[in-house]
């Protein structure tokens, strides 16, 4: 069995930035126990998708922020998923997901593909053009984030290239919490994966983040779910229940190409 660690951030933007990344370090160094895997949500040590401090807070991917993950990542030998950030590329910025094995290397970087353009994002992130997928202890897994869960072509893409679990990095409001509650089942039952999914909560600007993030089996059970508050919340993952619910149930061989 593999423990997975969920740590649903209090965003809020009355907290300054450098307070909120000394106090979700912390968080990491005191929750890093008996767990394999720690997942953290998007754009946690910014404010949204705000161009200034997008601007202000961008980083490299061997920046301090990068290089404080790695840290514990290392220290605690654990693989951290250590959320979204703003990265900075040249004179590009793209919201960028980090993973770091238990070395505290950097295993996988994805560059969101999918940037959310109902909010402006797309004003100031970049958008990536490729999967990420790379071996965890829950199998080869995909990295998504956010608005990416709309778009279930991408999650069949890394399916067919051999997926068997999902890691999600998301700022999801409050007033569409029962899309990301629809979605999220979704993607597990249509591709007989685990979707385990970090949300944000706390207040941005007047926005509310809903949280409710949540590990998902691959035939859809919900194993455990966040309420709307800061919360941290565990599981124990089968890594073998994946392969063994494709071969008992092999509906993904149906698949027809249109």
């Amino acid at each position: 069995m593999v423990g997975v660690t969920i740590l649903q951030v209090d965003c809020s933007t009355s907290e300054s930035v450098a307070h909120r990344v000394e106090r979700v370090l912390g968080l990491i160094e005191r929750e890093a126990h008996d767990t394999d895997v720690m997942v953290l949500p998007e754009l946690w040590n910014i404010t949204a998708f705000d161009l200034a401090s997008a601007r202000e807070h961008a980083q490299t991917l061997d920046g301090p922020l990068a290089t404080a993950l790695a840290t514990l990542a290392r220290k605690h030998g654990i693989w951290l998923h250590g959320g979204s950030f703003c990265e900075r590329a040249g004179d590009l910025l793209h919201n960028t997901s980090i993973l770091f094995d238990p070395s505290g290397e950097l295993v996988a970087f994805y560059r969101k593909i999918h940037v959310f353009t109902y909010a402006g994002e797309h004003e100031t992130m970049t958008p990536g053009t490729e999967l990420v997928m790379v071996e965890t202890p829950l199998g080869l897994t995909g990295i998504a984030t956010c608005y990416d869960l709309r778009f279930p072509e991408m999650f069949r893409a890394m399916t067919q290239a051999g997926a068997g679990a999902f890691l999600i990095a998301s700022g999801w409001p409050t007033k569409r919490i029962g899309h990301w509650d629809a979605l999220l089942p979704a993607r597990a039952i249509e591709n007989q994966a685990w979707v385990v999914a970090c949300n944000q909560v706390g207040d941005q600007n007047g926005l509310a983040l809903g949280g409710h993030s949540v590990v998902i089996d691959p035939m859809g059970t919900t194993l455990v779910r966040a309420g709307e508050g800061a919360q941290v919340i565990r599981a124990e993952i089968d890594p073998d229940a994946g392969p063994d619910w494709r071969a008992e149930f092999p509906a993904l061989r149906d698949i027809v190409e249109f």
